[in-house]
């Protein structure tokens, strides 16, 4: 857009540069403050999701055969304690 005075053209002109060379330094600071987290988490041990999943997955497992054994042991005191058991 042309005015009639060219300081404010100058200014406009000025004033575009600046907002292409700060759109170009705001991208190289995103990629390298996402190089540097990157390297951040690789550096710690994190499991992956799916690995996440899986321990997960094995841990309810095993809370329910411990509710399962919990049972067993019981009814097995049980019998052990009562009249009717083996040594009856």
């Amino acid at each position: 857009m042309q005015t009639r005075n060219p300081f404010i053209d100058d200014l406009t002109k000025v004033a575009n540069g600046a907002m292409g060379a700060l759109t170009g330094v705001k991208g190289e600071v995103e990629a390298r403050v996402r190089d540097q987290i990157a390297k951040i988490l690789d550096g710690m041990d994190i499991p992956r999701r799916d690995e996440f999943d899986a321990v997960k997955a094995m841990a309810a497992r095993a809370r329910e055969e411990n509710e399962e054994l919990k049972k067993q042991i019981a009814e097995l005191q049980a019998r052990l304690g009562s009249p009717s058991g083996p040594e009856a």
